[in-house]
């Protein structure tokens, strides 16, 4: 990753312009072409830089419900559980933690029923029994960004 790169990452996480041509809007500000742009941010995809670029909805208020699962898995059985999950298009995200419960990740889901559901398949397939749903009691929305 060069310097261009970590600019595209810093831009892109303020957001996307709405226009026609977002991709060209914001290469027009780091003073590059569109084509570019968009070749380095796929290349950084490719590379797992990038995960995932999309919109942040309120899921209550579109009806849906998320949750915090916070699970323990062993050491060795991490990278398997975490494609697992990934694999779910609820998941927006999840990261490592020290201590027993190392593995944390979001679920968005359109119904209790499904958040149930989905968390008991992620069981069953990965064979990590721990899961524990931490439901929220209060939203609060923080600006997170990550400085690169």
């Amino acid at each position: 990753m060069d310097e261009q790169d970590a600019k595209i990452l810093n831009r892109l996480q303020r957001g996307l312009p709405l226009s026609a041509t977002p991709y060209g809007d914001v290469a027009a500000e780091l003073g590059m072409t569109g084509e570019e742009l968009i070749r380095r941010v796929r290349r950084m995809k490719e590379e797992g830089v990038i995960r995932r670029i999309g919109a942040v909805f309120n899921p209550a208020a579109l009806g849906y419900v998320s949750t915090l699962v916070a699970a323990r898995v062993p050491p060795e059985g991490v990278e398997a559980f975490v494609a697992v999950v990934n694999a779910y298009p609820g998941v927006t995200h999840n990261y490592g933690r020290r201590g027993a419960y190392n593995v944390w990740f979001t679920l968005t889901c359109k119904g209790e029923d499904e958040l149930a559901r989905t968390i008991d398949e992620i069981r069953a397939a990965t064979g990590v029994k721990d899961l524990i749903s931490l439901r929220s009691r209060e939203v609060y929305k923080i600006d997170a960004r990550f400085e690169v």
